[in-house]
């Protein structure tokens, strides 16, 4: 049986017992509450015509609840079989899948498939991210730019204009901060610029300073450098890659995939929306499948990830420097 034969794709009772499997591996809890207590949770499917399938009751707060509350699914119309189809889509497609496509596919409407491809790449963020690096390890950083800012920056008017593209043009695009911890996880974050302040807030809060540090010549980095056991650059300009170990190839070619995708596959994002676009690349590149993780367990990875992050169609217009 294929990824895309699996009852869950058609099955509203396969679909939700599939997801309370993957939210409730320990058995259902109340998530007004908190209670955990078996013998005060009862389900209470199909004793009245008003209940709908997959209803709890809590003896605790007396409140009632199903496996969607408290997720990214909460209040959502759409039926769960086709929100494990996309899921699963967006799992499986190493550059994304467009909303076209997926109101193409799932025979919603086209803002119906835009929001909840948006709810999906919200569960795609990592809840509660540790530390990178440590003794010993490796970490490359990287930045770079996408998109015009929707508000540009006044350039300086001392400063000459940029000569050839590609040269000089930062000053009127999205600044995109990365890191990757050579064998472990790469992560990406939304900047109001590519400067030494704002790519040193990010470090302070997420990389140890025991790593060695591996970046390209950009100036940036050189107060930075000092603050870790040791910081090597590779020179680009002058046409060096790698050096004895030294590069910063495994973040620029997640650069790479992440512009084919926003380009091929995606074409426009407004600022608003980018952060949630980076999130789902990097989900991807820390679930590839060179590190054995089929569609299947990546799919299941994201529906664990569903709670307590609760996205309302108005939060989507929010941007969020993260």
């Amino acid at each position: 049986m294929t990824d895309l034969q699996n009852p869950i794709f058609n099955d509203l009772d396969k679909a939700r017992e599939a997801l309370e499997a993957a939210r409730w591996p320990n058995g259902p809890y109340c998530p007004h509450c908190g209670n955990a207590d078996e013998d005060l949770i009862a389900k209470v499917e199909g004793k009245k015509q008003s209940h709908r399938p997959g209803l709890y009751y809590c003896n605790e707060c007396k409140g009632t609840f199903t496996v969607t509350v408290g997720t990214v699914f909460e209040r959502s119309k759409v039926p769960l079989t086709k929100w494990w189809l996309a899921t699963h889509l967006l799992a499986s497609s190493k550059k994304g899948i467009s909303s076209h496509q997926l109101h193409r596919m799932l025979g919603v409407t086209y803002k119906t498939a835009w929001f909840m491809s948006h709810r999906i790449r919200e569960a795609m963020k990592e809840a509660n991210p540790t530390p990178m690096g440590g003794e010993g390890k490796i970490i490359e950083a990287d930045e770079t730019y996408y998109g015009k800012l929707e508000t540009p920056r006044i350039r300086n008017k001392y400063l000459p204009p940029p000569t050839k593209k590609g040269k000089g043009g930062g000053a009127h695009k999205r600044a995109i901060f990365g890191l990757v911890e050579r064998g472990g996880v790469v992560r990406t974050f939304l900047i109001p610029r590519a400067s030494s302040k704002a790519v040193r807030d990010v470090m302070v809060k997420h990389v140890s300073r025991k790593s060695i540090l591996h970046t390209d010549e950009s100036r940036i980095y050189s107060a930075l450098g000092k603050e870790f056991v040791a910081h090597k650059t590779i020179n680009h300009s002058r046409g060096e890659y790698v050096r004895d170990g030294v590069h910063t190839n495994t973040v620029e070619n997640l650069w790479s995939v992440f512009k084919r995708g926003m380009h091929g596959i995606y074409q426009h994002c407004g600022e608003a929306h980018m952060h949630r676009y980076l999130a789902e690349f990097e989900f991807r590149h820390n679930n590839r499948a060179a590190l054995k993780i089929s569609d299947r367990e990546r799919t299941g990875k994201i529906m664990e990830g569903i709670e307590g992050k609760r996205l309302t169609y108005r939060r989507t217009s929010e941007a969020a420097y993260q």
